[in-house]
């Protein structure tokens, strides 16, 4: 079995965990937050992970606090993935990746760090993109600033036609 470190999500855990009894979803509170949406449409939202794997790492979500995939409606589900397929396109321009996870964590058992609000990820992936400083210095490097990549996807993401 290989390992693979990501020390730098240390902040994330410590937060989390810090946050066990608060009862705000972060994805309620923060899909109005101007720093981190990148787009809204009438059912979901996108926006940027606060601690992202890497530059572009993207958040897609219902605004319906739902932690179940077959609760979602058939407008819920169309809007989702228009805005998982947008959101990949806009990337692919902005950055030129050379891949991406996209995934969804589904309980607490599935590696879901907020159970009760379904999400998806999208982190956009480049041949050789961990390298020695998360690996020798514990420190991942995100190369523009939150609000760069957000105005950046947004303008994108709002051209798209479809």
């Amino acid at each position: 079995m290989k390992l693979i470190w990501a020390p730098w999500r240390s902040i994330y855990i410590k937060e989390i965990s810090n946050k066990k009894d608060q009862k705000t979803c972060f994805l309620c509170k923060n899909r109005s937050d101007q720093n981190l949406c990148v787009i809204k449409g009438e059912h979901a939202f996108v926006m940027l992970n606060r601690y992202p794997y890497n530059p572009g790492h993207l958040l897609v979500a219902p605004y319906r606090h739902t932690g179940s995939i077959e609760r979602l409606s058939e407008n819920e589900i169309y809007e989702i993935f228009k805005f998982i397929t947008k959101s990949i396109k806009a990337l692919k321009i902005a950055y030129q990746p050379d891949g991406f996870n996209v995934g969804l964590n589904l309980g607490k058992a599935g590696g879901a760090g907020l159970v009760g609000h379904i999400h998806f990820h999208i982190v956009p992936r480049w041949v050789g993109d961990t390298n020695f400083m998360s690996v020798l210095a514990d420190t991942k490097i995100i190369n523009e600033e939150l609000e760069k990549i957000r105005d950046k996807l947004s303008a994108l993401l709002t051209n798209q036609h479809g």
